[in-house]
């Protein structure tokens, strides 16, 4: 029933009751899914992202079921979502190194690839602000939407966002701009998300 009490003021937004809730459960978490992931800092950041979403959904949570229950179903959740997207990851890096096999000609090597390379910086450039730089933080500088959220101030479902509208506009950027064949080899190395 204790526990019950500190709910409630989560619920109602008190942020001691989550400092007490994150001590209480964070290390068995945490040692949950390093068992699984077997990275410390993926690990930290699934544990990070599990609790950023306990405080959004807070209003959410059931004081009827048990809350360690709710906290490993969103755990299990946050790994299911991490390992596939390194699977889609892994697959991508072998569909990439396929199409380079055969679009690679080396009498182009030098002009028609800086011909691709500018085509990809022009369908950048022309998306709105933010969205570009969500878009280059993202898969240029390869920073977490987490990271980006932090640093931008903005929550990770806007981060997704801006994303998704940036991959659509630079894919009908490149398919307008160039040969299929480009569009698509080069729409693979950015398409990550």
């Amino acid at each position: 029933m204790l526990e019950n009490g500190i709910l409630k003021e989560l619920i109602e937004g008190d942020k001691d009751a989550f400092t007490n809730l994150y001590f209480k459960y964070s290390g068995q978490i945490y040692s949950n899914i390093l068992r699984l992931t077997k990275c410390e800092e993926t690990s930290q950041e699934i544990l990070q992202e599990l609790f950023l979403k306990v405080w959004e959904k807070r209003a959410q949570i059931d004081l009827t079921k048990p809350f360690k229950a709710y906290l490993f179903t969103i755990a299990q959740n946050l790994m299911y979502d991490h390992f596939r997207k390194v699977a889609r990851d892994k697959i991508l890096t072998e569909n990439l190194v396929h199409s380079a096999a055969i679009y690679y000609r080396p009498s182009e090597e030098s002009g028609v690839f800086e011909e691709r390379l500018e085509c990809v910086n022009k369908a950048i450039e022309q998306l709105p602000a933010v969205r570009k730089q969500v878009f280059k933080l993202c898969k240029i500088e390869g920073k977490s939407y987490e990271e980006i959220a932090s640093l931008l101030e903005i929550s990770t479902s806007t981060i997704s966002d801006h994303i998704v509208k940036a991959n659509r506009a630079i894919r009908k950027y490149l398919q307008m701009h160039g040969d299929v064949a480009i569009s698509l080899f080069i729409w693979i190395l950015i398409d990550l998300s």
